[in-house]
């Protein structure tokens, strides 16, 4: 359901409350410093009437005195003002940036297929930097500047209330024009966030691949279609500007005219004799200062409903329900016997199964291998084990129970996965290796992981050897050595199911080889399923599923499957160029 401006902005503002007693002194600040500025005016006329008219020279030798008083609080209560609502802003964007990316994290699978990271991005970094402005900015406007102009038309009334109360005939208009400029406000905002997420995801797809732009040529149609994208955000800034801009001119009429009425009121000559020169001053002095905070007022609105379409993009996303973990079972070691009975799953962005009555049975300790045509639901299967994605027809079950009843977590542990897409974080290979282990590994035995992975082959030779940076997404290794990364992450987990989807694809033969014998002395005692286009790798299996359109249509051992002479003989024959 769509919530209104006033509903976001309560809910921004309950962040707030954990800091309330900084926030009540801000307020104090603020209400003080405009106190500060409307006192000064309000003794203009008894300055004028008493010190000047009146000769009283006791008044005068006070001014000085008062001035410096009153310039001196406004000081502290500006400082006390700005500091304690900077304090409070800064806690609350880091609260939310926090919230934020903790719920991201903890997102399912398919929400993230269907949003970019450069649009999520722009929410952690962009919207939460417009919610500050509506905290800190936008905040410090409404209160300040609009106890100004209460105090103000204080100072006013108390100097002539028949004079003043014309300024009342405008504040219904002003409360109208206000309103509608929001609405207009916010929609702009709204599509100011949306072009920056464009303009985050066209950066972040231009620096990811840049080797595919240079490759293929592409550079006009990635600048063209950048420049489409930076011209509509510019294009809505300057809507924004342009809709500040009239409300402010409109705004700062109405009151230039009301202020012109009361002096035309006063030039009369049945009025002119029943004010004296400090009324005059006063009341002349409050109308000109009445300008500044108007505008401001005006200004800020944009400001303010530019953050409560910053925080109504991160609510949505705070409100997103986060990944199902309804299973209440933990599972400290599983011994790896997994039963697919009759799984029918299509992905959420598509229509059509990827995956049509699947069944199969893998034993424990059994070596598993899936092959057929890309797009045959290999991977899907390796997606479905570990609960990235629910199934909504059939079930899978793990040592006898199905998947759901364990919780995400006790699940997850038993599955090593590796893929044919190595995710690196930027660190250290070390940490790499060991990333997700709650007690670091000893010198010694990380290097022994090193070796058995071979990843201690290329490690060896490097200045920094284990503690070298790898670069964001490990591009400063080779495919294969990431690949060998990645494996010895798996060798560290130690979990009783191993899934290699395609995990010696980014090898040379040489080192394809290598690696097949880590695999092999590592799949021992632990059922293993290998997904893998190249079938050499996987003629030891004991059993092989061959997949076509997310259906098993053959099932065996190589030497089985070679002589039945179906699909996975003509693929076989295929691959040695027969």
């Amino acid at each position: 359901m769509q919530q209104s401006a006033k509903q976001i902005y309560k809910r921004l503002l309950k962040y707030t409350f954990d800091y309330k007693a900084v926030a009540i002194l801000s307020i104090v600040g603020m209400l003080g410093y405009a106190a500060m500025d409307a006192l000064f005016i309000k003794l203009m006329q008894p300055f004028i009437d008493d010190g000047l008219t009146q000769r009283n020279t006791e008044v005068l030798t006070w001014a000085p005195l008062v001035v410096i008083a009153l310039v001196l609080g406004r000081g502290i209560f500006n400082y006390m003002a700005s500091y304690c609502l900077s304090y409070v802003g800064s806690q609350v964007v880091r609260k939310l940036r926090q919230q934020l990316f903790e719920h991201m994290l903890f997102l399912p699978v398919s929400f993230h297929d269907q949003h970019s990271n450069g649009d999520m991005i722009s929410k952690i970094t962009f919207d939460t930097e417009q919610v500050q402005q509506a905290i800190t900015r936008a905040l410090q406007v409404m209160i300040r500047e609009g106890a100004f102009v209460v105090f103000l038309l204080v100072v006013m009334f108390d100097a002539s209330w028949q004079l003043s109360s014309i300024f009342l005939i405008i504040i219904p208009i002003v409360a109208l024009i206000v309103n509608v400029v929001s609405k207009r406000f916010r929609k702009i905002s709204k599509n100011i966030q949306d072009a920056m997420g464009e303009v985050t995801r066209g950066s972040e797809q231009m620096l990811a691949g840049h080797k595919v732009i240079h490759g293929f040529e592409g550079h006009n149609k990635e600048i063209e279609r950048f420049a489409q994208v930076n011209n509509h955000n510019r294009q809505q800034r300057v809507k924004m500007d342009a809709t500040r801009a009239l409300s402010v001119s409109v705004i700062q009429i109405l009151a230039a005219s009301a202020m012109a009425l009361i002096l035309a009121i006063i030039a009369m000559p049945s009025m002119i004799d029943t004010i004296t020169s400090g009324t005059f001053v006063a009341l002349l002095s409050s109308m000109m200062m009445m300008l500044r905070p108007l505008k401001q007022l005006a200004n800020v609105n944009g400001e303010l409903q530019r953050g409560i379409a910053a925080a109504q993009s991160i609510f949505e996303i705070l409100d997103t329900q986060l990944e199902k973990d309804t299973g209440t079972l933990d599972l400290p070691s599983c011994t790896g016997e997994i039963v697919v009975e009759g799984v029918t799953f299509c992905y959420p962005t598509k229509k059509e199964p990827v995956i049509r009555g699947l069944s199969l049975h893998i034993k424990p300790g059994e070596r598993v291998a899936l092959v057929g045509r890309s797009g045959s639901g290999k991977s899907t299967l390796s997606n479905l084990l570990p609960r990235f994605y629910d199934i909504e027809m059939g079930s899978i079950l793990l040592d006898g129970r199905p998947i759901q009843d364990y919780t995400l977590k006790a699940l997850r542990r038993q599955f090593s996965l590796v893929s044919q897409q190595v995710v690196l974080f930027n660190d250290t290979i070390a940490n790499n290796i060991t990333y997700g282990l709650d007690t670091p590994l000893s010198e010694p035995q990380l290097i022994e992981v090193a070796k058995q992975a071979h990843v201690w082959e290329f490690v060896e030779s490097l200045p920094e050897g284990l503690n070298t940076l790898v670069g964001e997404n490990g591009v400063m290794l080779s495919g294969g050595q990431r690949q060998r990364i990645a494996i010895a992450r798996a060798i560290v987990k130690n979990a009783p199911i191993l899934i290699l989807d395609e995990a010696t694809s980014a090898l040379d033969t040489e080192s394809e080889r290598l690696i097949q014998d880590a695999l092999d002395s590592l799949m021992v005692g632990k059922t293993s399923i290998v997904i893998a286009h190249r079938l050499s790798t996987i003629e030891k299996s004991d059993r092989i599923y061959v997949l076509e359109q997310g259906q098993i249509v053959e099932q065996g051992t190589h030497q089985q499957l070679l002589a039945s002479e179906g699909i996975y003989a003509a693929l076989c024959k295929m691959q040695h160029g027969a």
